[in-house]
């Protein structure tokens, strides 16, 4: 996987403390199959230019993890003007101009995209938003980053440099911020629940946390409450679907953040750490994690008003509430699917099976889950044509003649046929 290991060097750089720089070539297949045409166009282009281009961050991580990062940034020397030039002179379209005033610029290459950001440091923060400056200093970027293992760079060479250790994190299944963890978070305090988001995705085993950590966490978390929801939802939902979810979600009722982040005060973690055993194997929605929380309808409401979740995320955390308890397989029915299959083809709505799935993993019903999986919704063969064919016109008595026909369709089990059906209209 590795190539051979180059020899740490001793930097200095006003900000954060000394630091040892470790190098070494990464030479794998995951990484190779990122030079495409238009990376390979990218990398002459800056290289032409004389200015240094590197992957950044997340993609990083992920390449030393042994997987290919589905999304990846890049860090760069020049300045955003510096780009535009270089990029006009070649003729390269640039688009989305959206991220230029934060230095990146994202350029189009054979039918690729590629987000180029110049090297900053933050000048002046509010715990939300950042002024940055411009620089030509790799550690100064790094030391602006969130985690160790997000604020490493490979150049496109294979050659990994890592100025906080992130590599020996990595290996370690350790997430640590760089520098000092209260800093970081007055920087940003949505970085609390990328702390957490990513302590699912590295660490092997819950409460594995730096105490120094949580007491950072648990004297900032405050600041939670002036990030929007959008920006706590994006966090939170990959968060609850992660590793360690319910290790996760307790803590953070243990630190007091769930005020803040729009979760029910009082909500009932011991039912949530049940379902996130149940759930767990089978790739649940994230507002089946969390419904568990909610002891009502209105803390649904409210927790929509503070994070702005999708109506789809809205409804199935509604249905869940409202079903969990009283939707369920009968004792006495051998066909214990049939409750559920009977409400979906009641509710005539088009997502009433994916939701009736989420209850099933919800209850932990994994067999009845794995027959609804395969289970196909039954068309209902009489429609009103056929009735006004037989002489029934009015509008009301269709609906009524059809409701009555769906009822003797539901006791067969959904197997009489149009004729066998027809059969039972009165003339």
């Amino acid at each position: 996987m590795w190539g051979r290991i180059l020899r740490p060097h001793v930097i200095c750089r006003s900000g954060l403390i000394w630091r040892s720089l470790f190098t070494m070539q990464l030479k794998t297949s995951e990484f190779q199959s990122l030079f495409t045409d238009g990376l390979n166009g990218l990398a002459e282009l800056f290289e032409k230019h004389q200015y240094e281009l590197r992957i950044a961050g997340g993609a990083v991580r992920d390449l030393l993890s042994g997987k290919r990062p589905e999304d990846v940034d890049f860090a760069t020397t020049a300045t955003p003007e510096e780009m535009k030039r270089m990029f006009q002179t070649a003729g390269i379209r640039m688009i989305n101009n959206k991220g230029e005033k934060h230095g990146t610029i994202t350029a189009r290459l054979h039918n690729e995209n590629f987000e180029v950001t110049t090297l900053r440091v933050d000048v002046q923060t509010d715990g939300r938003h950042a002024e940055v400056e411009f620089t030509t200093d790799w550690q100064k970027d790094a030391e602006r980053r969130d985690l160790t293992i997000n604020s490493m760079f490979l150049g496109l060479d294979g050659k990994l440099y890592d100025y906080f250790k992130g590599h020996e994190d990595l290996k370690n299944r350790e997430v640590r911020f760089v520098g000092s963890a209260e800093q970081r978070i007055q920087e940003d305090y949505l970085r609390i629940l990328r702390y957490f988001r990513f302590y699912g995705r590295v660490a092997l085993t819950p409460g594995a946390h730096k105490p120094e950590t949580l007491d950072a966490i648990r004297e900032n978390g405050h600041g939670l409450a002036a990030i929007s929801g959008e920006r706590i939802w994006v966090e939170l939902k990959k968060m609850v679907v992660g590793g360690h979810a319910d290790h996760l979600l307790e803590l953070m009722y243990d630190l007091g953040l769930a005020q803040y982040i729009g979760l029910p005060p009082d909500g009932d973690v011991e039912a949530m750490k049940r379902v996130w055993q149940r759930v767990k194997r089978h790739s649940p929605k994230p507002m089946t994690v969390l419904a568990a929380l909610f002891r009502c309808a209105e803390e649904v409401e409210k927790m929509d008003i503070r994070l702005k979740v999708s109506r789809e995320e809205k409804t199935l955390a509604l249905f869940l509430v409202k079903h969990r308890r009283e939707l369920r397989k009968s004792p006495d029915d051998p066909d214990s699917l049939k409750p559920f299959t009977d409400f979906i083809i009641d509710s005539r709505e088009l997502d009433s099976q994916s939701k009736v799935c989420e209850l099933l993993k919800y209850q932990g019903e994994d067999k009845l889950l794995g027959e609804l999986c395969r289970w196909s919704i039954p068309r209902f063969p009489v429609s009103g044509h056929d009735l006004r064919k037989m002489g029934i016109t009015t509008g009301k008595e269709i609906g009524s003649t059809l409701q009555e026909l769906r009822d003797v369709w539901k006791k067969s089990r959904y197997q009489m046929e149009k004729e066998e059906l027809l059969s039972h209209v009165k003339p």
